[in-house]
């Protein structure tokens, strides 16, 4: 018989297990309700999956259990609850769905490498045991749903590459587990939530490549286990926290392309002794170099390029045994001085090294002889644009290693050392910009990975070796500007890898251009401009077929231009100016879409088409061809005979007629010139409606004309006004297009005589960068009074002042001018001066030269405008010529100027000079800021050789993402300000020829778009 108590227990024991099997049931239940939900919500998502093209989704259907589907996992049984969804990598295309916040167990999404969209829905906060949420790289955008930071359990918080925008949620700091945040590479904007400080288990942070702004929160630095934090290429200001540098488990910080400024801590090593990648390049960091930051032993990477660091340094890097990158370029390093590369013997200690960078520095003296004994294990080295003396020294052969050498723009002198040829790794050499003397070395042929060679801009001589047809890798070649002789070699002109460049000008090269040159068949610029070539252009050239920019100028060529250029569909710039091409200019060539066609000065005859890319004259130039009749009207090219009575008549009797016709239009303008005096004299006599015209080329126009095509002089039709005078935008009945009247104020006393010059100076003129004059007008008005009015062509997108400045109505359109739209300005506006000073046939000085005359057509050419300040050079003095008035010129003109010196070219390249500083400050140069001694030269001056970010105008690199400034870009600004900073010297002889401007120009362009090109 059981006891009363052995009774109660056996009770309590079926009843403990009926509980358990009626709670079994009760959870097979819920399971079976909860698996149909989650199957659900898969089929869901894959209904939103719009494109599958590896067919990752093709086992989701009813033949397979859901947890079996590809990219699914399930917790065992009995549950079967989905808790990871893996997709990552598998190319589909779609938006993600609120259902999948069904899934209420999932701990594991990874969704990335695909190419998702739309919104992430806000219920995936529902998602409480989320631990890990992956959707790197996909296109997702809007705002990153607040509701996240629900999912207490989440550890990885990676969205990095898609399109998110707004802020850094606030609330992160609540996901007090999270361990690492990955948000770069998106479009947020706003401050680092101080919150980030809460995170005590976070190890990894990235938020680069952002908009984010603000200063980094001191909270950072409570951070107990963080290892990396990366913020490249936002837009964060300030010094770091003290805090920062406290962070003694830090191994990465990765800080570039901000304007973060201060001194880096003396006692770095105590403070980060784990530190491994420090990268705080393009920031404002200041003042020396610690030596402490030698004592950093773990530290690999140090990238300190673009900032204001002076001094010397530190000669104790050698220490650093695990370094391998070391890039210290664009500052204030070193003194000019001997022993400025003392650093790098230590170097030699550190086994590993693979790239040193100390280019745009103040590093003196020559290179010394133990750069040769650094690791063999480097392979780059740059140290350009510094004040580097004497040879290169022959150590540097034992760097075999070397696939990038750059010791461009400093004072080398001697020769290029033969054994440059025993580099055999060498994938880029750049020398350009030196002094160095003697020949190419043929040893040059044997570095077959040789994929670039810039030796322009030396004193080189003697031929191109036929060797270098052994470098079948190279892509880019510039040997311009020394003074190389003889023929091209055939083995160059082989060389089909070739597909960037081959720039071969300003040398003393002769011969024929060889029929290899067809071979050539992926270059995209090709420049064999200023040298000696003669003969025909070879008709294999039609296979260049990847030319866009060919400049041939400055040779002798003969003959006719070849048929075969016109195969050359995609050519977009052609130059074959100062040659002795004869013959009819061919109408298939004028089909190309060219953007820019000089044929002048050559011996060019016949009719000018009417159709094809010459019925725009402003991008074509056709001067100093006196056999050419007919063409456009902006051409002034005399009418063609009829060809039923053509004129057989001696060569000679044309060229009398030529003469005689040439000598009478002089006479006439001065005829015009003193008719408008006596009207001047005269102002209330009737003029004679017979005498309006200024020129008989022109339409014939009378105050009537002018007065109904500016609708009575209507203040809307008004695009400009100043003291003699106001422009306006008319419609003529002889005219289709609309134009631009400048009617002059002939009360005043000047402005007749500025009538007389812009007339007299236009009409002999004709340039695609200059406006076009289409008609003059020289009456009485309604009252009787003198009238006179210049008609030009309108050119529709105004001035480069609005383009550059805030107009009056407050909208600043400079973002619209992007880098290489200004580059092509500043081209523009060259071409022009050049051809005003030395190729128009008679010298002029424009004398007015500002950002309100340039004027901006449809396509963004630039065309110089208003002549009447304008002076013509007596052939007795090419350099100057009377003073005139330079009221309106303040900041523009000359300094010589104001002492009362004559116009002169120099005085225009003055100009020029402060127009480039202009356009790429973006600063007026009467701004309020230069005074007391400052101007804008200086300004620019006190950056150089590197960019600050106040020294540029920062809309002109702006392109939908804070990108930061790229070496190419930056390279091209550098240049650009250098070249207006040359312009603007004090002293006129010390400042450039317009002729060597646009050279350089040209070179600055091609280097961008090479460097473009390959990257």
């Amino acid at each position: 018989m059981r006891t009363p108590k052995l009774a109660t227990t056996s009770f309590l024991l079926h009843s403990l297990i009926i509980i358990f099997l009626f709670l079994n049931f009760q959870l097979q239940a819920n399971g079976s309700g909860n698996n149909e939900t989650d199957r659900l919500a898969l089929l869901e998502f894959k209904s939103k999956v719009s494109s599958d093209p590896d067919g990752a989704l093709k086992s989701w259907n009813d033949s397979v259990h859901f947890c079996n589907w590809f990219g699914v996992a399930c917790d065992p049984l009995p549950s079967q609850r989905v808790i990871s969804l893996d997709l990552h990598g598998q190319n589909l295309v779609g938006t993600l769905p609120p259902h999948v916040a069904n899934l209420t167990s999932l701990r594991y999404i990874n969704l990335m490498e695909n190419s998702f969209h739309g919104e992430v829905p806000q219920l995936l906060g529902n998602l409480l045991q989320l631990e890990h949420l992956n959707l790197t790289d996909n296109a997702f955008e809007g705002e990153i749903p607040t509701n996240l930071t629900r999912c207490s359990q989440l550890k990885y918080f990676l969205l990095e590459a898609n399109k998110f925008s707004g802020n850094i949620p606030l609330e992160i700091g609540s996901l007090s587990k999270l361990e690492f945040i990955r948000v770069g590479t998106n479009n947020l904007t706003g401050w680092l939530p101080p919150s980030l400080g809460n995170l005590s288990l976070l190890l990894n942070f990235g938020a680069a490549y952002n908009n984010l702004t603000g200063s980094i929160p001191e909270s950072i630095g409570l951070l107990p286990r963080l290892r990396s934090i990366t913020l490249g290429s936002n837009q964060l200001f300030g010094s770091l926290p003290p805090s920062f540098f406290n962070i003694s488990t830090i191994r990465t910080i990765a800080i570039p392309w901000n304007n973060l400024r201060g001194r880096l801590p003396v006692d770095m090593d105590l403070a980060m002794p784990n530190l491994v990648n420090f990268a705080i390049s393009r920031n404002e960091f200041f003042a020396t170099i610690p030596d402490s930051i030698c004592n950093v032993s773990q530290l690999q990477i140090l990238n300190m390029n673009r900032n204001d660091f002076v001094g010397k340094v530190p000669t104790c890097l050698g220490k650093l045994r695990n370094l391998t990158s070391l890039y210290m370029a664009d500052n204030n390093l070193g003194s000019n001085s001997t022993g400025d590369f003392a650093f790098l013997e230590s170097l030699r200690n550190c086994s590993q090294l693979d790239g040193v960078g100390i280019s745009i520095n103040n590093f003196g003296g020559p290179l010394p002889e133990f750069l040769g004994n650094l690791s063999t294990t480097l392979t780059k080295l740059f140290i350009g644009f510094n004040q580097v003396t004497g040879v290169i020294p022959a150590g540097l052969v034992n760097l075999f290693n070397l696939t990038d050498l750059e010791i461009s723009y400093n004072y080398l002198i001697g020769t290029i050392p033969p054994y440059i040829g025993q580099l055999s790794n060498l994938q880029r050499l750049t020398l350009n910009g030196n002094q160095l003397s003697g020949q190419i070395p043929s040893s040059i042929g044997n570095l077959s990975k040789l994929s670039e060679l810039y030796i322009g801009q030396n004193k080189l001589q003697g031929n191109i070796p036929p060797s270098i047809g052994n470098c079948l890798r190279l892509t880019a070649l510039d040997v311009s500007e020394n003074r190389i002789t003889r023929a091209i070699p055939p083995e160059l002109m082989s060389l089909s890898s070739l597909s960037i460049l081959l720039n071969l000008s300003n040398n003393l090269l002769t011969g024929n251009l060889p029929a290899e040159i067809g071979q050539l068949e992926n270059v995209n610029m090709l420049d064999i401009s200023n040298n000696q070539l003669k003969g025909e252009i070879p008709s294999t050239i039609s296979s260049c077929s990847s030319l866009e920019y060919l400049y041939m100028q400055g040779n002798s060529f003969d003959s006719v231009i070849p048929p075969a250029l016109s195969s050359l569909k995609g050519l977009q710039e052609l130059d074959l100016s100062r040659n002795n091409f004869d013959g009819e200019i061919p109408e298939d060539l004028l089909q190309i879409r060219l953007q820019y066609l000089n044929l002048s000065f050559n011996n060019l005859r016949g009719e000018v088409p009417s159709e094809g890319i010459i019925a725009n004259a402003s991008i074509v130039s056709l001067t100093g061809n006196p056999m050419l009749c007919g063409g456009a009207p902006e051409f002034l090219l005399p009418k063609c005979p009829n060809k039923t009575t053509k004129n057989r008549r001696p060569q000679k009797l044309k060229l009398i007629a030529i003469i005689v016709s040439t000598s009478l239009s002089a006479l006439l303008v001065v005829m015009i010139g003193l008719v408008l005096y006596c009207k001047m004299r005269r102002p209330n006599k009737h003029i004679h409606q017979g005498e309006d015209r200024l020129v008989d080329d022109f339409v014939k126009l009378s105050y009537r004309d002018i007065h109904d095509a500016t609708n009575g002089y209507s203040h809307e039709t008004v695009i400009g006004s100043g003291g003699i005078g106001t422009v306006y935008k008319g419609n003529l009945e002889q005219m289709e297009a609309p134009v631009a009247i400048k009617v002059f104020n002939l009360q005043e006393k000047k402005a007749y005589k500025r009538l007389v010059v812009e007339c007299k100076i236009m009409r002999n003129i004709r340039h695609r960068n200059l406006v076009k004059i289409l008609s003059c007008c020289s009456s009485t008005d309604n009252k009787g009074n003198a009238f006179g009015a210049l008609v030009y062509e309108f050119v529709e997108n105004g001035c480069l002042d609005k383009w550059l400045h805030c107009g009056n109505d407050g909208i600043n359109t400079s973002h619209h001018l992007s880098l290489p739209l200004r580059l092509n300005i500043a081209i523009d506006v060259a071409s022009a001066l050049h051809y005003l000073h030395d190729l128009s046939g008679t010298s002029i000085v424009h004398c007015n030269l500002k950002p309100s005359n340039v004027l901006l057509d449809h396509d963004m050419v630039a065309h110089v405008s208003d002549f009447g300040l304008a002076r013509i050079l007596s052939p007795s003095d090419t350099n100057t010529a009377s003073t005139i008035g330079l009221n309106g010129m303040v900041g523009y003109a000359a300094p010589e100027y104001g002492t009362g010196s004559e116009a002169s070219k120099e005085g225009d390249v003055y100009s020029y000079g402060i127009l480039v500083l202009e356009i790429l400050s973006g600063k007026r140069p009467t701004d309020e800021m230069f005074k007391d001694g400052m101007n804008i030269r200086n300004f620019v001056m006190a950056a150089l050789p590197s960019i600050l970010p106040t020294s540029i105008d920062p809309s002109m690199l702006i392109s939908g993402k804070n990108d930061g400034i790229d070496k190419k870009v930056e390279d091209c600004l550098i240049s650009l300000l250098e070249l207006g900073v040359k312009c603007t010297a004090e002293a006129p002889n010390e400042r450039m020829k317009m002729a060597d401007v646009t050279r350089k120009l040209q070179t600055i362009r091609s280097t961008f778009l090479a460097k473009s090109v390959r990257s």
